[in-house]
């Protein structure tokens, strides 16, 4: 049985594009792009032209007095890490400094933001969200004070695909004078996506969320904002990520988002497509089954999926066994038995937050795949409400 790829929020597999002249640079076997010498200034000149290129098909500015940098890192992980670590540790004189995420972010801003609270002694505020997903914008001025040094809130959430109105928080943290990071992993190569016109100060992305390579990523930072670093013993990237760039990662990142650039009017039109044939099917024959998010404005590529009265790891296993491939939530938390705090923070019950999958497509699923899935899925569902009737 063939399987189906419906897991692309997780990671898209590589454009066969990104692995020609990815193939094609490390045979070349390039030198170090940090050498003074004459193929180290070759190698400098292919990187450069890709942290420019990217730069400019994501609304960045790298040139004139006062220039954006684009810092390349391992992916989106350590981009988020890299900015809610190093836009505040300027700051941590600041009497009770205070960071104030979203209750949906991303595990990889959770993480620093409560070393933040654990290490350094910060307050940790959460921006609460709508039952559909969005943050509730009018609570995030009556939070923001001169002690707040970063905010931190993702684009578009990585479990239920719901957009956030970035450049509306933005402006309100521009007014009090507060830096705002956004977590734009999800939404660079699934929606247009313009860093200066969204007003945040730090933008992050990971090639391998819009089929480029895995292990590289980036942080947009404005031009005006100090960044410290995270890692230390390289000047390379203004000493604010040291190590030795690849230059066959920074172009395959560059080459796939190019494509998607060309190609995202089509592509943007067919995800949303095959989302609504997909979701339609599946309540064509299980009525029952709840969309979260399904109200506010998501990727055109993801549904969460709850299925009421059936037990979600054993839906999940059982579609792993006919070939749906899909997930749990988040693939940095699959392997956790504790419910998504993604769905749990749209006041979910857990009942049903334990009975949900997330689908996510991506530029190579058909309509053949989605008609299949959906077959698939119905089938699956009806052998496990058999069972559970029978019980």
């Amino acid at each position: 049985m063939k399987p189906i790829y419906l897991d692309h929020n997780a990671t898209t597999p590589p454009r066969p594009e990104v692995v020609e002249v990815m193939a094609r640079l490390l045979a070349e076997g390039h030198a170090n792009p940090a050498s003074r010498h004459r193929p180290g200034r070759q190698a400098n000149r292919l990187l450069e032209e890709a942290r420019h290129g990217l730069a400019e098909l994501l609304g960045a500015d790298l040139g004139g007095p006062a220039p954006d940098r684009l810092i390349f890192t391992s992916g989106g992980t350590e981009a988020n890490n890299l900015a809610v670590l190093g836009l505040t540790r300027g700051r941590r004189n600041i009497e009770s400094p205070q960071v104030v995420i979203s209750a949906i972010e991303h595990a990889s801003v959770i993480g620093p933001a409560e070393h933040l609270l654990e290490e350094h002694g910060w307050r940790l505020d959460t921006l609460g969200v709508t039952p559909d997903g969005v943050v509730s914008v009018e609570r995030l001025e009556p939070l923001l004070s001169a002690n707040t040094g970063l905010v931190s809130i993702t684009a578009a959430n990585h479990e239920i695909g719901t957009i956030q109105p970035i450049a509306r928080l933005a402006e309100i943290c521009n007014s009090a004078g507060v830096p705002l990071h956004s977590d734009a992993v999800q939404l660079v190569g699934k929606l247009p996506t313009d860093f200066r016109r969204l007003g945040v100060v730090a933008m992050s992305l990971a090639a391998h969320k819009f089929h480029g390579p895995l292990g590289i990523g980036a942080l947009i930072v404005r031009n005006d904002l100090p960044l410290a670093p995270i890692l230390f013993g390289g000047h390379q990237q203004w000493g604010v990520r040291p190590g030795t760039e690849s230059i066959a990662l920074a172009v395959g990142m560059w080459t796939a988002l190019r494509i998607w650039c060309e190609e995202q009017t089509v592509l943007i039109q067919r995800m949303t497509a095959l989302s609504e044939r997909f979701e339609s099917g599946l309540a064509a024959g299980w009525p029952e089954l709840v969309v979260h998010g399904a109200c506010a404005a998501r990727l055109p590529q993801t549904s969460n999926i709850a299925f009421p009265n059936l037990d979600g790891r054993q839906l999940f296993d059982a579609l792993d066994a006919a070939g749906v491939v899909c997930s749990l939530g988040a693939a940095c938390t699959s392997g956790s038995d504790e419910l998504s705090p993604t769905l749990l923070a749209l006041g979910i019950p857990s009942s049903l937050a334990k009975n949900s999958l997330r689908f996510s497509l991506g530029s190579t699923t058909t309509e053949a795949e989605i008609d299949e899935a959906i077959r698939r899925i119905l089938a699956a569902c009806g052998q496990l409400g058999r069972k559970r009737d029978q019980v």
